[in-house]
């Protein structure tokens, strides 16, 4: 009886650990609609309530590469319209953020100082994937931003690209076909590199 005692305490410890382990599996990748970005270690996540950091390393967001720029308005810092069509014909670099986005406020130099380095070579947007206030704008110039500031208040652009966490940019020819997305945190190598080959070649 002793020996039947033992087995069953093994058994019952074993089947805690797999249903322990099981939920923080389903946990970690369930619902695709709250998931994170692409892989790397700083992405977040876009729920109902906000946007949160979080490192899955599932890639969630819609893959757009060698599809056209879709047409949606978004809204300038002076309050008015402005299509995507109408940013067609330059070489474009698009990153959405939000001021709750602590990797968005880290990889901001970087966009910032490519863009002061390469001129009119490319245009950058930064889209705020809420209303560009004042105190976003703030938030954008204190990270050295000095491009164009659009906002998606209407969350448009990001439904149309699929897009799940932030930080997201996407890498768009002249002729209006998006030919990179990265769906982490950019680096100033990383950013020259994809405008490079991808855009200037």
């Amino acid at each position: 009886m002793a020996v039947n005692t033992r087995v069953l305490a093994a058994s019952l410890a074993t089947a805690v650990v797999i249903s322990v382990g099981g939920g923080y599996i389903l946990s970690r990748t369930g619902d695709s609609s709250t998931g994170s970005s692409a892989t790397g270690d700083s992405v977040v996540t876009i729920t109902s309530s906000g946007v949160f950091p979080e490192s899955t390393g599932i890639p969630t967001n819609e893959v757009v590469e060698g599809k056209p720029l879709p047409v949606v308005d978004l809204t300038t810092t002076a309050g008015a319209k402005i299509s995507t069509a109408d940013l067609i014909g330059t070489p474009l670099v698009i990153n959405v953020w939000a001021t709750t986005c602590e990797p968005c406020k880290r990889e901001m130099p970087a966009l910032a100082k490519v863009q002061s380095d390469l001129g009119d070579q490319v245009r950058f947007i930064g889209v705020n994937a809420a209303e560009n206030t004042p105190s976003a704008i703030k938030f954008a110039t204190d990270k050295g931003v000095r491009y164009e500031l659009l906002s998606d208040i209407n969350g448009e652009l990001e439904t149309a690209l699929g897009v799940t966490g932030l930080p997201y940019t996407i890498f768009v020819r002249a002729d209006g076909t998006i030919v990179a997305q990265k769906g982490v945190e950019l680096t100033e190598a990383v950013i020259r590199s994809t405008i490079q080959d991808d855009l200037l070649s």
